[in-house]
């Protein structure tokens, strides 16, 4: 049976309120549209929900039993509107600490200055959050994760201090700090291949390993030794003459940062965020 949602409202807010007059002051009518409201509502369900008595009204029992329906469905129409606004007007991330900390807080600015209707919101976590208004960006293995929501596919470089004296691969001795992932099923950083492309044996090479690769580049940054980690970390340090890399080739990786559902995204606020964070990742 169909009914009208405006009847309905007119109805849920009579019974709330206990008035016909207080229902035209929240709804914005006059009572007597509310009145024809609940009376074409009873017409349609041949049922008396209120007793009148006078300008009095008070629910029958048929009357209670929908009031807590239409109460119930209404606060949850509500709630929902809301959250779907909220998730309207702002993007929610969740990713590693490390892509939050060297990539996507240093870029909030731009992002929130390049769209001044939406703002950003980034935490970090390991697990892939199920909230439909969070968008998680996860570092994963390439094989692994679907092609459509691959986002950046990730090489390895290593990097030292702006300024410092380029290393002697073949005479120094040379503290590398690397990354042992927290999650032991991700492929390990491809150092081995990063030396066969660069023609070294790393035998001079003392490796100190980290479990975020962050904390590796603040190490580099303070002159403790080199970084080996994603270039797609280093991007903003390299422009801001904080890191330099030197006469070596990057390497391709398994690894890369993704999406899971990308497409399931559809939201203005994520869709322009996607593209922004993909345009970020190729620059």
């Amino acid at each position: 049976m169909q009914v009208s949602l405006q009847a309905l409202k007119a109805f849920e807010s009579a019974a709330r309120q206990g008035s016909f007059k207080l229902a035209a002051e929240e709804l914005s009518l006059t009572p007597t549209a509310i009145s024809h409201h609940v009376s074409n509502l009873e017409s349609r369900l041949n049922v008396n929900l209120f007793h009148r008595h006078g300008r009095r009204i008070s629910l029958t029992g048929t009357g209670k039993r929908l009031a807590e329906a239409t109460s119930d469905g209404f606060r949850k129409i509500d709630s929902a509107l809301e959250e779907v606004m909220k998730a309207g007007s702002a993007v929610r991330v969740t990713t590693t600490s490390s892509l939050a900390a060297m990539v996507l807080i240093p870029a909030q600015h731009e992002f929130e200055q390049a769209n001044p209707d939406f703002s950003m919101e980034v935490s970090t976590g390991e697990s892939v959050d199920s909230q439909s208004h969070i968008i998680p960006i996860r570092f994963g293995d390439a094989s692994v994760a679907e092609d459509s929501d691959i986002i950046s596919y990730e090489s390895f470089n290593v990097f030292g201090a702006y300024g410092m004296k380029p290393p002697s691969w073949s005479n120094d001795s040379i503290t590398l700090f690397t990354t042992e992932w927290k999650n032991r099923l991700l492929p390990d950083p491809p150092l081995a291949a990063w030396l066969e492309k660069n023609g070294l044996d790393g035998s001079n090479i003392k490796l100190k390993k980290l479990d975020q690769e962050f904390l590796g580049i603040q190490q580099a940054m303070a002159q403790n030794g080199l970084v080996f980690c994603s270039t797609t970390l280093t991007k903003r340090l390299l422009e801001a003459n904080l890191l330099q890399q030197f006469e070596t080739e990057p390497v391709k990786s398994d690894l890369c940062y993704y999406v899971p559902n990308k497409d399931s995204y559809e939201t203005r606020s994520a869709a322009r965020f996607l593209n922004w964070i993909e345009d970020i990742f190729k620059q």
